[in-house]
């Protein structure tokens, strides 16, 4: 009887009502972040802290709420101890030589009539080695600028090679943290979302490439001073033994990707070898590698672009994405125990009838995390957590999801001037936000295709073919 009671004490929040929280976070986010220049956790906490407040108001007891609190933070389990695989694997692998080797390999590929091309493709390189974007474009991308710089080419159109390079890689690298964080969110295994993305990624790559070559032929005839790429493969090699050998760690993880392999076990598997090649290769001492494995690699070469390139990695590296993901997650948690999400998405779907408008829907809602909520994390936590049901009950394979949170949120981040990525690229690469964005034609180009595939139906995939057949005939009568 108590519990029946307890039931109907409870009331469905209104979308006035389920809007108060996200208010709180946006203007506690923005007060937090440019004016007093905090991180985003405190604020996110003090929202999750007024969702509470606000779920209590409707008849929810502390308990509930937080049990859809933990609820919330196991869903995000996995991303969270394979992070941390993440954070040991990518410090074994510098110690190791690992990236190093890859780094320096990738930069023979520079090509003076192709500055903008080879650009784009040496961040890539880096970016899916390293699994980090701003470490991408805060070393080799530093570099870039000051050869483009050299060449006489508009540093916009640099910096908007740069990125796209950067985010690529980041976006399809097994070790970066939103390439992780998007599946762990909506359930999907890492490797088969990462395959799900080439679908869309690879064609937005390719156009953006072809765009780069036609802009960059206006330069093909001018030599490029590449004296800032050779000190750089030169202190490489100084401080490594640089050897082709060594990309066959890579190549395993390739494989794995391949045969299907969990991502736990293999990055696990990945961060052995790489420790493997700091000893053995890199006459690493044994105590040295195994305290690497936490607290990343440190050098000081008095060099900065090189010292900021090596100086990563580590599971310590990544507790701060950890504790940001573990925050989050409780605000995500109370805002779907309390109905909060159910009654945005209510308000939402109303408009989104068919899955092409579902999936522009989920964009522009991932989008708009990145200008609200100033952090690519939120751009993928909460859509993520709002729109998970819808997708499953329209029959949809989550990995569709996860694709497009990436598509739209981790690819929009760096285009929002008041964004962390934004701002970090702006400042870090000496080009503003708005004057590189109509170069950074990746960025630009994945949510778009992701909406084209979303309403031509190509490369969606359903949970079953019941689902396909009604969506089917749903497009048929749409057209009749």
């Amino acid at each position: 009887m108590s519990t029946q009671q307890e039931h109907t004490e409870k009331r469905k929040p209104t979308l006035l009502v389920a809007l108060i929280p996200i208010g709180f976070m946006i203007i506690a986010l923005f007060t937090g972040i440019f004016i007093y220049e905090s991180d985003p956790h405190i604020p996110l906490l003090l929202s999750a802290g007024v969702a509470a407040v606000v779920a209590i108001s409707l008849g929810y007891k502390w308990k509930e709420i937080e049990e859809g609190m933990l609820d919330a933070v196991r869903l995000a389990l996995q991303a969270i101890v394979i992070l941390m695989v993440i954070g040991a694997i990518i410090g074994s692998w510098i110690a190791g030589g690992v990236v190093p080797t890859m780094i320096y390999y990738g930069l023979e590929i520079l090509s003076p009539g192709y500055f903008l091309v080879a650009a784009c493709a040496i961040c890539c390189i880096v970016a899916i080695a390293s699994g980090n974007s701003w470490t991408a474009a805060g070393t080799i991308g530093i570099a870039i600028m000051g050869i483009g710089h050299g060449l006489g080419m508009n540093p916009a159109m640099v910096a908007g090679a740069v990125i796209s390079g950067v985010y690529f890689g980041d976006k399809i690298s097994p070790l970066s943290e939103t390439t992780n964080l998007a599946p762990g969110i909506v359930g999907v295994e890492l490797f088969e979302h990462i395959k799900h993305m080439l679908y869309t990624t690879i064609p937005a790559l390719v156009i953006a490439l072809i765009i780069y070559a036609v802009m960059g032929m206006k330069f093909a005839g001018q030599g490029a001073e590449i004296s800032e790429v050779q000190l750089l493969q030169s202190q490489l090699a100084d401080i490594f033994t640089i050897s082709p050998w060594l990309l066959i760690v890579p190549g395993f993880i390739i494989v794995m990707m391949v045969f299907k392999i969990p991502a736990l076990p293999g990055l696990t598997i990945g961060a052995f070898l790489g420790t493997m090649c700091a000893i053995v290769v890199q006459n690493v001492p044994l105590g040295d590698a195994i305290n690497i494995l936490y607290y990343g690699y440190s050098i000081d070469t008095g060099v900065e672009v090189v010292d900021s390139l090596l100086n990563n990695g580590g599971i310590e590296s990544v507790l701060y994405t950890v504790s940001l993901i573990v925050i989050a997650m409780c605000f995500g948690g109370v805002l779907e125990r309390a109905g909060f999400f159910e009654a945005i998405v209510r308000g939402i779907m109303k408009l989104a009838k068919s899955t092409g408008s579902l999936i522009a829907t989920t964009v522009g809602t991932s989008i708009s995390a990145n200008i609200i909520g100033c952090d690519q994390y939120l751009s993928i936590i909460v859509p993520g957590r709002m729109y998970a049901a819808e997708y499953e009950r329209r029959g949809l394979k989550a990995k569709n999801l996860s694709r497009v949170l990436e598509d739209a949120g981790t690819m929009t981040s760096p285009l929002v001037p008041w964004n962390t990525c934004g701002a970090f690229m702006a400042a870090t690469l000496g080009v503003a936000t708005l004057s590189y964005l109509p170069f950074a034609f990746l960025c630009l180009l994945s949510p778009i295709i992701s909406i084209i595939y979303g309403f031509t139906g190509f490369k969606i995939e359903y949970k079953d073919e019941v689902a396909a057949q009604a969506q089917s005939k749903a497009k048929h009568h749409a057209a009749g």
